[in-house]
């Protein structure tokens, strides 16, 4: 693994998703990452079937090792303040005010260490008539207009993974890089602000740019037609998915493959305006077609014929594909119980090299004594 950030260490008291995946995807690039949890319980994302190292726990949490201290107890407010000392980035998802309460607030931790970045992020904001309010994925996905775009209006509900709060914590690591890269030029350290309805805001600036461009405000339904992407079942149960947006030659292999190759004659389907004005009447025909051949029939067809295609995996099948098992995607580590821990390596290499060691995700406190005893060191050395 090449560690394009060795050397920086991570002070992080994050909880649940925002802060704890910000903190991982520094550790990802080789930070030092101590994650500072509660005494007896931890991350509350750890509790899972009467222990305390849950898969939600685990998808956020590796690279790192585990501190436990109460730093509203002034032994553990002085080991806090050591960590800080020596820290370059510091990381907190809390809502406003907490931190403070915690001893934890920016002006007191920037004066302990002016080096330091201080990472903030919040629901809401760190002001403003709704900082206070509590946030969780679905209500930064709602109030940034992005949620409407995943609820299909004929059977409305929520769908899909932790978006809000996963991209909130890519957001605050591209912040932090950035600053850490300018503290390189002046020496100093910044605040770093990321709210979940900012970076939801942004993550959404496709539906922004249309309603500000043409004053068309996007549904479920408007980039799937403009983009003409499809899911289709397949004889077998199965399910595969096209993404048809360009070019024209995409369109003769998907003839061809269907056995249709005078398809675009059809005056409805001669262009892609007429292809995205009768989409209805094209999905009912490739839905009938695609039921009339298995999944891997249908993925070797398309193949041949170059058109853009992929299975609907789902999470047991996606990483057995022979393209996923060349990227080595799926990597494991010695599991702190005993065993092999498994997960999903980093995306990113480095001078062609992907990152395939990993460390699990820390058991609670497991750095505690290595801590404690670094102070004492410290102490006989002071003094």
């Amino acid at each position: 693994m090449i560690k394009v950030l060795e050397g920086v260490r991570v002070i992080e008291q994050g909880t649940f998703i925002t802060g704890p995946n910000a903190g991982m995807l520094l550790a990802d690039l080789g930070a030092e990452v101590i994650k500072v949890e509660r005494p007896g319980s931890g991350d509350p994302f750890r509790a899972f079937k009467g222990g305390l190292y849950s898969p939600h726990f685990q998808t956020y949490n590796r690279n790192k090792r585990s501190v436990t201290l109460n730093t509203k107890e002034p032994e553990d407010l002085a080991l806090f303040d050591q960590l800080i000392a020596d820290a370059d980035v510091y990381i907190q998802n809390f809502r406003p005010g907490t931190a403070e309460r915690l001893g934890a607030g920016e002006e007191r931790l920037r004066a302990i260490n002016p080096k330091l970045i201080y990472c903030s992020i919040s629901g809401f904001g760190q002001d403003g008539p709704a900082a206070g309010r509590p946030a969780y994925d679905t209500v930064a996905q709602a109030a940034s207009g992005f949620l409407g775009l995943l609820i299909n209006p004929e059977n409305p509900r929520v769908v899909g993974p932790a978006m809000a709060d996963a991209l909130t914590g890519f957001y605050a690591a591209y912040g932090i890089l950035g600053a850490l890269h300018e503290r390189h030029r002046t020496g100093r350290g910044r605040a770093v602000d990321v709210s979940m309805l900012e970076a939801m805001c942004h993550f959404n600036l496709d539906a922004f740019t249309h309603y500000f461009a043409e004053g068309e405000v996007m549904t479920p339904y408007s980039r799937p037609s403009v983009s003409q992407s499809y899911v289709l079942e397949c004889g077998d149960g199965k399910w595969i998915a096209l993404h048809m947006s360009s070019p024209e030659k995409f369109w003769q292999g998907l003839a061809n493959a269907i056995d249709q190759p005078d398809l675009l004659r059809d005056e409805r389907f001669s262009s892609r305006e007429k292809r995205i004005e009768h989409q209805e009447q094209l999905i009912e025909l490739l839905g009938e077609r695609f039921k009339q051949r298995d999944r891997a029939t249908w993925c070797q067809r398309l193949e041949q014929e170059d058109v853009p295609h992929a299975p609907m995996y789902d999470s047991s099948e996606a990483l057995r594909d022979p393209q996923a098992r060349h990227l080595q995607l799926e990597i494991n580590a010695p599991h702190p119980a005993g065993g092999e821990w498994r997960t999903v390596r980093s995306p990113v290499s480095f001078d062609h090299q992907p990152p395939l060691t990993v460390t699990a995700p820390p058991e609670l406190g497991d750095y505690d004594e290595a801590l404690r005893s670094a102070a004492r060191s410290r102490l006989v050395k002071e003094g």
